[in-house]
């Protein structure tokens, strides 16, 4: 018994060790980064000689502002891209999985987004959806005129504008994704019910959906908080968050705050913290609510 608890002691002590130079890593890439900035969040800091303690002021000027509820506005309206995508991608992912014609290449298209350049992208749909690009050209080409407005000189069309470029481009991964999910389950569970007499619409609400909801989940999770944190490059080359604050996101604010409204990097600090507490608590609402649904599964 001795023996066993020593060598259970070893093989913890080992364990840590191992993973101890990861940690320490992680640490100093994630923890000391944001230390120091809820640490400057709560100053006047320039980013180079005046750094003067000032409290919560930071915090209570920027919830007071209309730009920061804009902003959060304009984050959550881009969600909305979200069931789009599960759906276009579930359905890519299908198709694949049932090999339709010529579904290798089309494999190959469909994830082609994904490696470009998301600087490129932004500048495609830039021309794209310009008042003289081909979007417009076409429909006025097809007689529906009234439609080809200025797409992005207005913040609704686009935002509109921006959530369908964070579709195309994200398209491809999800549809990867939700067929990895696919791939990995036992073709009897399917074989079984369909010998039972259930057809392909029952296998596919019944099983293969219930099936993937752990897929599901951490979509979900990653397209949360690449809307909050990974978007900046599709608002600088698009719009650039214009007309006005219509388009701007919080992690453009941060980079205005910063860079161009006078190195108020004290207050960009701030509105960084506030967006990861945000990121956090959307990402526990998400695996609350996949625990309720599980639980009304069982």
């Amino acid at each position: 018994m001795k023996l066993s608890n020593k060598v259970s002691r070893q093989e913890s002590i080992q364990a840590v060790l191992s993973i101890a130079p990861v940690i320490l890593l992680i640490l100093l890439i994630k923890a000391y980064p944001i230390g120091v900035a809820l640490t400057k969040s709560f100053t006047n800091w320039d980013g180079l000689y005046q750094n003067k303690f000032i409290g919560l002021r930071n915090y209570l000027i920027l919830f007071k502002s209309e730009e920061f509820w804009m902003m959060l506005r304009n984050n959550l309206f881009l969600l909305l891209h979200i069931p789009v995508l599960l759906v276009a991608g579930f359905i890519f992912a299908v198709l694949l999985y049932e090999k339709v014609f010529a579904w290798k290449i089309f494999r190959s298209i469909s994830y082609f987004p994904q490696i470009l350049s998301v600087v490129i992208i932004g500048y495609l749909f830039r021309t794209l959806f310009s008042n003289d690009g081909p979007v417009n050209i076409v429909l006025r080409s097809v007689g529906l005129g009234p439609l080809a407005i200025e797409w992005l000189g207005s913040g609704f069309s686009a935002l509109l504008v921006i959530m369908l470029c964070l579709i195309w481009q994200s398209l491809g991964w999800q549809a990867l994704l939700i067929l990895g999910g696919l791939s990995s389950m036992q073709p009897s569970v399917l074989e079984a019910a369909q010998i039972d007499g259930a057809g392909y619409w029952r296998r596919l609400f019944k099983i293969i959906v219930p099936m993937l909801s752990n897929v599901v989940l951490y979509s979900c999770i990653v397209s949360v908080m690449w809307i909050f944190t990974g978007i900046f490059p599709f608002i600088f080359t698009l719009t650039q968050g214009g007309p006005g604050y219509e388009t701007t996101t919080l992690d453009y604010m941060i980079y205005l705050k910063a860079f161009i409204s006078g190195n108020q990097l004290g207050s960009a600090c701030a509105t960084a913290i506030v967006l990861l507490l945000i990121v956090m608590l959307l990402t526990q609402l998400q695996l609350k609510i996949n625990d309720k649904i599980n639980d009304w599964g069982e």
